[in-house]
């Protein structure tokens, strides 16, 4: 009887705190879709799919950067749209450039990335040698484990593992709530 109880809690909990996500963000999710899709109607539905989402996921959510989690899963949802809306539509030349997004998003989106990519180069500057470099490499510079074995003449598997100790030391990192 107890543990419903909790359950029971954990839920209106969760409820409430998805009332407050609503109240937050929800002009800024709307936007977001808007931008990415182009229709008001889409952008609707898909900022009712963002929300259903979070609350859904709720649990998973590690509570950091709440703003940024949101607008990731709306990008997401709406890019998803996207994908599948060109993959029942063969487009003309006229309709691809019409579907066609801006690459970089709104001025919000873009201060947000890069202030996201500054914290991150200075906690992958922090980390101890191979794995400082290895980390810039495969996190901010974006390039695939064989490229970076290539760039430094090491194996892949070599590499692989570097990549893996040093997300694990980031995780480590951002877990204990150290400047990053």
């Amino acid at each position: 009887m107890e543990r419903i109880s909790t359950v029971v809690k954990e839920d209106v909990c969760t409820e409430s705190r998805l009332a407050e996500l609503i109240d937050a963000y929800d002009k800024l999710v709307f936007s977001i879709c808007y931008k990415l899709t182009g229709d008001y109607f889409t952008a609707e539905d898909l900022t009712q799919e963002t929300f259903l989402s979070a609350f859904q996921r709720y649990g998973t959510f590690d509570g950091d950067n709440e703003k940024a989690w949101i607008c990731r899963i709306a990008s997401n949802k709406s890019i998803d749209y996207l994908r599948s809306a060109s993959r029942r539509s063969v487009p003309t030349e006229d309709a691809f450039f019409e579907l066609t997004v801006e690459g970089r998003g709104s001025p919000e989106e873009i201060c947000m990335e890069e202030e996201i990519k500054k914290e991150l180069a200075k906690s992958c500057d922090e980390l101890k040698p191979p794995y400082n470099q290895v980390a810039k490499e495969y996190y901010l510079k974006e390039l695939s484990a064989r490229e970076i074995a290539a760039k430094q003449g090491k194996s892949i598997k070599t590499i692989q593992t570097q990549i893996y100790r040093a997300k694990q030391m980031l995780k480590k990192a951002y877990g204990k709530g150290e400047p990053a």
